[in-house]
């Protein structure tokens, strides 16, 4: 009886050690294959396009702080078309993308134009990487006013103006400035500007003084950019994802996340869409206002 129960026993066991061999076997490739999908879930960088025109920061700065503590995006790269604009809502976002440097990084991909306080922005991040033909640069301020007194007396109008101080009405485009109202935003523009050197100096590391030879204005390609040490790298956009796989130490494949986008139809973006956006932007320039903006066209072509 006892030689008959040892074949079925050798047969249970034999059974058995198959069963947690596999159990075994499939629990290592079902680890192997979570940990490939949460790799592969993890490997993501945020992309953060500031195109045109920068009149205000809260959408760019409410989405870097939304990269930053996203703990599945590695790195951020900062899309930049822009000729600058707004000093204010420049330094918020230069401000934003520097705090993100500290956790994460951050690399500004410089596209057709980043002048001004587009590379204002730019200046903040860990790497600049721009194409050989950019423009970039444009370090200082600009002011603008409008006047029209002489249209005023042709039409037969007359301002009355009462203000509470000689210098309230400072700019106004009724009336010639005069030569101490000149001064006073002379030295205002000249306070704006060294912040702005002062923010590019900390922002690339370079020595104020090296700075300031360059913040006159004038914009640079972005092989000249450089040579003169306010671009780290030329390339593409490709190249920009590149060198933030690299400083974020990922390998393989990586998924870009964009900001959601409010959808237009395909009939507005093929017609309308670039009219639109070149003409509010001539027309949201409110007399007086401080910026840091390149005053060129935004689209340049060769």
């Amino acid at each position: 009886m006892a030689k008959t129960n040892r074949p079925i026993t050798l047969v249970l066991i034999i059974l058995g050690i198959a069963i947690l061999s596999f159990g075994t076997l499939m629990a290592i490739v079902l680890s192997l294959s979570h940990s490939t999908l949460t790799l592969s879930l993890s490997n993501k960088i945020g992309v953060i396009p500031i195109n045109g025109v920068i009149k205000d920061a809260d959408a760019i700065t409410e989405q870097l702080i939304a990269f930053r503590n996203d703990k599945q995006i590695k790195a951020i790269i900062l899309r930049i078309n822009s000729p600058g604009g707004g000093v204010g809502p420049s330094q918020e976002i230069y401000s934003e993308t520097r705090r993100t440097t500290k956790t994460k990084k951050v690399v500004a991909s410089l596209g057709s134009v980043a002048a001004s306080g587009g590379y204002y922005v730019a200046s903040a991040a860990d790497s600049v990487v721009a194409n050989p033909g950019t423009l970039t640069g444009s370090i200082g301020v600009l002011m603008e006013f409008v006047r029209f007194e002489e249209l005023l007396k042709k039409i037969g109008v007359e301002m009355q103006v009462i203000k509470s101080g000689k210098f309230k009405d400072i700019g106004s485009p009724n009336r010639k400035m005069t030569k101490e109202e000149r001064e006073i935003l002379t030295r205002l523009i000249k306070d704006i500007r060294n912040q702005f050197v002062t923010a590019v100096s900390q922002g690339r590391n370079m020595p104020e003084e090296k700075v300031l030879e360059l913040a006159d204005g004038r914009v640079f390609s972005g092989r000249e950019a450089k040579r003169l040490g306010l671009v780290d790298s030329l390339g593409n956009f490709q190249d920009a994802v590149n060198v933030a796989k690299r400083m974020a130490h990922i390998r393989g494949k990586v998924k870009l996340v964009y900001p959601v986008k409010k959808r237009r139809s395909l009939l507005w973006n093929l017609l309308f869409k670039d009219l639109f956006d070149a003409l509010m932007n001539r027309l949201d320039r409110p007399s007086g206002l401080l910026e840091y903006r390149w005053n060129g066209d935004l689209s340049v072509s060769d």
